[in-house]
């Protein structure tokens, strides 16, 4: 297990066992987790070793070589299938092991180590993680071998990480070789230029996503600062496509390489798409890309056409791109180190929301600065707005990388895949799991954490508990009728005229309390969901007593009495509002030092103070904000009568109230950690995810897939052969005869719903028979997710049946229908490399149907989809990989 920094050699080691595995005449299998990382390790390892193979979706290449390279998922299916390559292997490595962590992919690693035989060695290649060794014992467990672990502490090239203020008057050192420089990191955040709206702290771009003309200037100036100091070749990370490309046309007027170096670039490129047809070679993305790369300047993310990212890769790996705009899949596995790294922005879009980056992405991306041998260091600048505050910027740049932890779960293909093979079960696929093997290594801290816990309860004794418990009771009912209440009040129609700035506000979140905060500003915002119309919701920036770690106050820390509090501006939901004040403050225009930002929050104590109350007088929902609603009058009157029960409760004021109720707490927090420690236990001894795998086989009973005894069925044989879309929707289609009645090119229209997965503008025109097509795949996607939810599945109906999207199917039947590739990208506002990923994942998919086609010993079926096959694939979308 090999563990170590960018840039540290690992290669090296892999290289070795390559070695001797040739040496003793064995085969060595060298696995990636994506085909473009295959299709360079090819390439360089062609170089270096006599016989080098390649196996991915796309191509296969001397498949009897004694080195294969392939992606893991190409390895899994042939140890299911019992492929005869697996008797004569010696070695497996495992480059970027790291990615078994990945949600979706990860299973297909811990399948693959588990299935294994254990007279295979191996060498596993991975990014700093912090539980390697964890790792190492896992495998040592299942193999019955020794695991050895090699880490490296330091990086070879030590890095220099500077802040770039938007706007701000220069660049910041903040992190030297590993050491924080605190003083510098305030100062940057002080250097903002002066703004004159009103809260301008929660106002920026970083809360809200688009680019602004602001930040595309800084980009500019920013790579010129690098170009005129020396320090390029620079990677400047992006995290949306479109501004990959806005970045690089800005540059456009730069030029970084020498006429000598202009004529090389034009030559390789023009090799790059000698290939391509004349129509291919006009196509708008390809006539416009030359003459950035002719000046030095290169782009590089997934909706560029596969051929041009290649060509990208490899003038950059030849010293002739000296500016790259890139996503952070160029961080992902490709070994490209430049000198210099900058990163547009501290926060990236998920898929759900824009957050910060983590920890282990700026560790990812900001590893590319530094070159072996070339550089005594690498460069990193992060361009930030006012938003980041000291505590996230410390939890980026001095986080630690993410452990290695599984992301194993149970799938259909697998389970079918086991039912298939007798020599193995799912239950023994579980049981030697990493997930099984971190869930055991935690019970002996459990076990000792509750026996603790059960001694400290019995030797707890209660005061009065009888009268506590009532007592709590009253309370805990009276504070559900207030929160009743508070769901009225916090309506925008009830509450939004009060929330002016400087108005005193209470924040609760979570059951964390924030005290009072001052109203900075009010944003009204709208969520466009995919399902219904704009949904327009309220965000308040509020000052407050707390150490911001994230974007709202639901999901900050409480402000600890101890510790001495700074105030600052944060994002705050409506629903956290839990008190609102009669008092309103003067708001200084400025509140961007963290001494105005004090002095403002300062002023609440004052206001007490000179009021002469603990607390602050608030805004009577009936009187003060005319809150008529006879339903919020009914709670009203509860509440009032649960608060006369509460005073007239005997220890409502008895000097010792707080003292017995913090003990009550305590002890009743002690039970509730302790039927937590008992639930984890019983779940860490027993087999993780049973209730999933039980739930699976009920469906696949009800469908027909395997008997009642386990036993595959035909379409269970037929579903195996199903390994890149949903095998249970695919097969149901198959058996009802949906493919029958359709063409070739309608055949590969419709399976098109199953390989995209983007977001598209709007819904194709479709003609009547595909659109009955596409309604008979929706209702059998809707079968199936009733029967799931039947058998205790957490499956939401229309998630799953929205999630067969239906966006190609217009674009691909007329590429089907013999289109040229200009003329469907002019059709949509999709990148064209994304059509040309969709377009490749389909074949493979449509390969996999005719395999299930004969398995069912329908010939004509089968000729259908091998004819579809035909059909797309050609020209520009299967261009063969330039690494090849």
């Amino acid at each position: 297990m090999v563990s170590a920094h960018t840039s540290a050699g690992k290669t090296v080691i892999a290289e070795y066992a390559i070695a001797k595995a040739l040496r003793d005449k064995q085969r060595v299998i060298y696995t990636t987790p994506i085909k473009a990382l295959s299709n360079q390790k090819y390439r360089e390892f062609s170089e270096e070793f006599p016989e080098v193979g390649l196996l991915t979706g796309d191509a296969t290449i001397n498949i009897n070589a004694s080195v294969l390279i392939m992606t893991t998922e190409i390895l899994q299916s042939m140890l299911y299938r019992g492929s005869s390559i697996m008797r004569e292997v010696g070695w497996v490595v495992f480059d970027e092991i790291h990615y078994m962590r990945d949600p979706e992919r990860g299973v297909v690693w811990e399948e693959s180590l588990v299935l294994l035989p254990d007279c295979v060695r191996f060498v596993f290649l991975s990014a700093t993680t912090p539980n390697a060794r964890q790792f190492a014992e896992w495998i040592a467990f299942l193999h019955a071998q020794p695991c050895h672990v090699v880490t490296t502490d330091t990086r070879p090239v030590p890095l220099r990480h500077y802040i770039y203020p938007l706007g701000g008057d220069g660049l910041y050192l903040v992190l030297n070789e590993g050491n924080y420089i605190e003083e510098n990191f305030r100062k940057a955040m002080a250097s903002f230029p002066k703004q004159k709206e009103l809260g301008g702290p929660g106002t920026s771009r970083a809360k809200t996503g688009p680019m602004s003309k602001k930040t595309e200037d800084n980009v500019s100036k920013m790579v010129r600062l690098v170009k005129k100091h020396n320090l390029e070749p620079v990677i400047v990370f992006c995290f949306s496509r479109k501004e990959c490309e806005i970045y690089a046309l800005k540059m456009s007027e730069c030029d970084f390489i020498t006429p000598a170096d202009k004529n090389v670039v034009e030559e390789v490129f023009k090799n790059a798409i000698g290939g391509l047809s004349p129509e291919d070679r006009c196509l708008p993305q390809v006539e416009s890309v030359l003459p950035l790369l002719k000046k030095g300047i290169g782009i590089h993310h997934g909706g560029l056409l596969p051929i041009l990212k290649e060509t990208v890769e490899i003038l950059f790996g030849e010293g002739l791109m000296k500016c790259l705009f890139a996503t952070e899949t160029f961080a992902m596995g490709l070994n490209m180190p430049a000198r210099t790294v900058v990163f547009t922005s501290v926060r990236k879009y998920d898929g759900v929301n824009y957050r910060w980056i983590t920890a282990g992405e700026y560790i990812q991306m900001s590893g590319r600065a530094g070159r072996r041998g070339k550089d005594a260091s690498g460069t990193v600048i992060l361009m930030v707005d006012e938003t980041l505050t000291e505590q996230a910027g410390h939890a980026i740049l001095q986080g630690k990388p993410a452990p290695l932890n599984s992301a194993f779960h149970i799938t259909y293909n697998m389970l079918l895949n086991l039912l298939r093979v007798e020599e193995i079960n799912p239950e023994y696929l579980m049981e030697r799991s990493f997930c099984q093997f971190q869930n055991y290594s935690r019970l002996p801290e459990l076990s000792e954490e509750l026996n603790r816990l059960q001694t400290e309860l019995s030797t707890t004794v209660l005061e009065e508990e009888k009268a506590v418990e009532s007592y709590r009771k009253i309370q805990l009912c009276l504070q559900e009728i207030v929160e009743q209440q508070w769901r009225y009040i916090r309506r925008p129609e009830h509450i939004v005229s009060f929330l002016q700035p400087g108005r005193l506000v209470k924040i609760e979140s979570e059951g964390d309390d924030y005290g009072w905060g001052v109203v900075i500003n009010l944003k009204k915002r709208q969520r466009n969901d995919r399902v219904s119309a704009l949904e327009t919701f309220y965000v308040l920036d509020c000052l407050l007593a707390t150490r911001p770690t994230a974007d709202t106050a639901g999901a900050d820390e409480a402000p600890s009495t101890s510790a001495p509090k700074s105030a600052e501006i944060l994002p705050v939901r409506l629903d956290c509002v839990c008190g609102i004040s009669a008092v309103r403050l003067m708001v200084p225009q400025d509140l961007r030092s963290p001494e105005a930002r004090s002095l403002l929050y300062a002023s609440i104590e004052k206001v007490k103070t000179k009021l002469g109350v603990a607390d602050l007088p608030h805004l009577d929902p009936v009187r003060d904000m005319h809150i008529t609603d006879a339903k919020f009058k009914e709670i009203t009157e509860k509440a009032r009568l649960f608060e006369q029960r509460l005073e007239a409760h005997p220890l409502h004021k008895s000097p010792r109230l707080p003292e017995l109720l913090g003990a009550y707490e305590r002890r009743e927090a002690q039970r509730r950690r302790i039927d937590e420690v008992t639930r984890s236990l019983t779940q860490k001894v027993s087999l993780i995810q049973m209730d999933d795998l039980v739930g699976r086989k009920r469906v696949l009973r009800r469908l027909g897939f395997c008997n009642e005894h386990d036993v595959i069925e035909l379409k269970g044989r037929v579903a195996c052969e199903i390994t890149s879309a949903d095998e249970l929707v695919l097969t149901e289609l198959l058996f009802e005869g949906i493919f029958n009645r359709l063409s070739a090119e309608q055949v590969a229209s419709l399976l098109s719903c199953f390989v995209f997965d983007e977001r598209a503008s709007e819904m194709p025109k479709l003609s009547a028979e595909m659109a009955d097509a596409l309604r008979t795949l929706q209702d059998i996607a809707r079968r199936i997710a009733r029967i799931s939810r039947e058998c205790h599945l957490p499956v939401d109906p229309d998630s799953y049946v929205d999630s067969f999207k239906p966006y190609l199917m217009d674009l691909v039947l007329s590429w089907a229908h013999g289109a040229t590739f200009a003329s469907v990208c002019a059709g949509t506002d999709l990148f064209e490399g994304t059509i040309i990923r969709c377009l490749r994942l389909l074949e493979e998919l449509l390969r996999q149907m005719t395999n299930a086609a004969r398995t069912i010993g329908n010939a004509v079926l089968e000729a259908k989809f091998s004819e579809a096959i035909e059909k797309i694939k050609r020209d520009i979308v299967f261009a063969a990989s330039l690494y090849l």
